[in-house]
């Protein structure tokens, strides 16, 4: 049997000019691959942003109702740090977000409004590794991103979208899902590596809450980590990793 850990990373697919990342929460592109969205959109491709939640249960001494526009506002500066000006909310619930018929269908209309051809997501795998436990929000919307990437091309699933002018999009050719413990391809983590950590960088609220450590100390060390942790596999390079899913 063949160690996954030892065969070698390939290269993400580069024939496509308009991706769309899907995640359950303000931060999570920021700790999952800003590094390779930085460098997509520095090479003129297009990218959006939608999340399921505004984060607002994500700080433990900031009420709901005064962490959500705060959130928010935080994860639009860091989206433009990476180039990205397209952020939408899909305001389900932080923390008790649900895989369903209403989460796949809010996703299958981002991708039908946007038309990518390449869908982004974060793991939606039960763990992040051995003795890891991932989070229900993720797993939840991991999950629905796949599957409404199907849903998005159906004409007879949500026929009610086409009703509001959201026609089928059959044109997404690959999901890919960031971090998941089991990758199959990267991207060089280098190039955007200094854009990701000023992305990060702008969650102040949310990462003053999270340490106490220096916010720039724990941000490069955590990035530089995670992009390090696969470099063997990926010709000795820094590397944001995926799982891809072609359709």
């Amino acid at each position: 049997m063949t160690d996954s850990r030892l065969t070698p990373l390939q290269p993400m697919p580069d024939d496509w000019q308009h991706a769309l990342a899907v995640v359950a929460h303000p931060d999570d592109l920021e700790y999952g691959c800003s590094a390779a969205v930085a460098s997509w959109v520095r090479d003129g491709r297009e990218i959006a942003y939608v999340l399921a939640t505004r984060g607002e249960a994500g700080i433990d001494n900031l009420a709901p109702a005064e962490a959500a526009p705060l959130r928010e506002e935080e994860q639009r500066a860091s989206a433009t740090a990476v180039g990205v000006s397209t952020v939408e909310f899909l305001d389900h619930r932080d923390g008790v977000i649900e895989y369903g018929i209403s989460l796949r269908r809010d996703i299958a209309a981002a991708i039908r409004r946007h038309r990518p051809e390449l869908v982004i997501t974060l793991n939606h795998h039960a763990t992040w590794g051995r003795g890891v436990r991932n989070t229900p929000d993720h797993v939840a919307v991991g999950r629905a991103v796949l599957d409404a990437a199907a849903d998005a091309g159906n004409r007879w699933i949500f026929p009610e979208l086409a009703e509001r002018g959201l026609r089928p999009w059959n044109g997404v050719r690959w999901v890919a899902v960031a971090n998941a413990p089991d990758p199959t391809h990267a991207v060089r983590a280098d190039r955007g590596l200094e854009q990701a950590v000023q992305s990060l960088l702008r969650h102040r609220a949310y990462l003053a809450a999270l340490t106490d450590e220096d916010p720039e100390t724990y941000v490069r060390r955590f990035l530089t980590d995670s992009t390090s942790a696969h470099s063997a596999r990926f010709d000795g390079n820094p590397a944001v990793v995926f799982e891809l899913f072609s359709r």
